[in-house]
């Protein structure tokens, strides 16, 4: 999981970049959750509750 220095307040051109980095971040981690999920089969998605159609749900829950 992906962390931002917020201790500091930016100003300009440097909370535009701390806000793409911020997106990449969530972009990615939703990403390799839905990649992870995906792998998995029917069978182990039920032992842990979840049907397919539940993957994109559950990635996109992160952001």
């Amino acid at each position: 999981m992906a962390a931002i220095d917020m201790t500091r307040p930016l100003n300009g051109f440097g909370f535009s970049l701390a806000r793409l980095f911020g997106t990449v971040a969530s972009w990615n981690d939703a990403r390799a959750t839905r990649k992870a999920l995906s792998s998995l089969s029917r069978r182990e998605l039920d032992d842990i509750g979840l049907c397919p159609g539940d993957i994109d749900r559950i990635a996109e829950k992160r952001r």
